[in-house]
């Protein structure tokens, strides 16, 4: 006669995801707002949408919800090869967080959906970490999750995740480039690096081509490789809000964009109404040497470049053009953030064009 099957046998312990789950809720909490509703053991989060306490203290007189999700991608593979987890959570949380913000929004609540082949409480507890880490810099409140076994679907240690960002903006302040003009000026904030686009070709270029190790230590960047491919996604929450707290009675900023998937060749005429384009500026900003770094050890087209990375610039600001050096000069100061004027705003085909 056969043995009993159980859930265990099948590749699920629940005594294990008992303990994994009792880590995290110190992880959750130290990132609530007060809007945050306690509900224990409650089978959903709760948030109070109370504009009294709102992050940038406005009214909400016809608030509207936005959304995003994304995940880490191939990023991923990196953490799983080194065993260092605990910042591809702040990658997760920083790229719907990111996106929220272009639409002017104040982010509020994050969820995020862990999926791995075996339950593994102290990997768990690394990767909820860092998305911990992340809402709190995002200013956003973690407040729910998913943790999935699946031990069909993943190799032993490896895992995926994917992110849910839920914001608010009152309508007036919505922004969806309808302002954009002629003249308006392009000002590029600072990436920390890569963020967590591009690895499908970064990992072939250092890892297949260059034969290189990740840890090996390359001299033209000062560290290793993984310290630089693991580097997590700049949040761009508070280099907003500090422009948005000082200027905040005139409408100068007309749009926003991520500068995800797609580079800066992609994702800044996104935002633009029919009729313009952007015109911007080579040399204008500082390129981190990663780029130029990768660039040369895969001997990758400059159009590739800038089609497939960030190149140094991880969102883009469409402001009018006569705040423009002003605002560049309270993000560097205040927020203490690299931004520049990088281009402007002229009549075009929704493209980029080069000067």
């Amino acid at each position: 006669m056969s043995e009993p099957l159980d859930y265990r046998s099948a590749g699920v312990d629940l005594t294990t995801y008992d303990e994994t789950m009792a880590r995290l809720p110190p992880l959750m909490r130290r990132t609530f707002s007060p809007r945050v509703m306690e509900w224990k053991d409650g089978f959903a989060g709760l948030f109070r949408l109370d504009d009294k306490i709102g992050l940038l203290s406005r009214t909400y007189r016809d608030p509207i919800l936005v959304a995003s999700t994304d995940g880490v991608g191939t990023k991923l593979k990196l953490a799983v090869a080194t065993g260092r987890h605990d910042t591809v959570g702040i990658d997760l949380v920083a790229m719907s967080v990111n996106d929220c913000l272009c639409a002017g929004a104040e982010p509020l609540i994050f969820l995020d959906y862990v999926a791995m082949s075996k339950d593994d409480t102290n990997l768990t507890a690394q990767i909820i970490q860092g998305i911990s880490d992340g809402c709190i810099e995002a200013e956003c409140s973690l407040i729910g999750g998913e943790t999935a076994i699946l031990p069909d679907f993943y190799q032993p240690g490896e895992y995926d995740l994917a992110g849910f960002c839920l914001g608010v903006v009152d309508r007036k302040h919505l922004l969806k480039g309808e302002e954009i003009r002629a003249g308006d000026k392009i000002i590029g904030l600072a990436s920390s690096g890569l963020h967590s686009n591009g690895y499908s070709l970064a990992r072939k270029i250092v890892l297949d081509h260059a034969g290189l190790k990740l840890d090996d230590r390359v001299e033209e960047l000062g560290k290793t490789v993984a310290d630089e491919l693991l580097t997590p996604t700049r949040l761009y929450t508070r280099p907003l809000k500090e422009v948005y707290r000082h200027y905040r009675v005139k409408r100068i900023i007309h749009g926003i964009a991520h500068i995800t998937g797609g580079g800066l060749i992609d994702n800044p005429p996104r935002i633009l109404p029919e009729g313009l384009g952007m015109r911007l500026t080579k040399g204008s900003w500082d390129v981190p040497p990663v780029f130029t770094w990768l660039q040369r050890l895969g001997n990758v087209a400059e159009d590739e470049m800038f089609r497939v990375f960030n190149m140094g610039v991880g969102m883009v600001i469409v402001a009018a053009d006569y705040y423009a050096d002003s605002i560049v000069r309270h993000l560097t100061r205040k927020a203490q953030i690299p931004a520049w004027i990088i281009g402007e705003v002229v009549p075009g085909n929704r493209e980029v064009e080069w000067a």
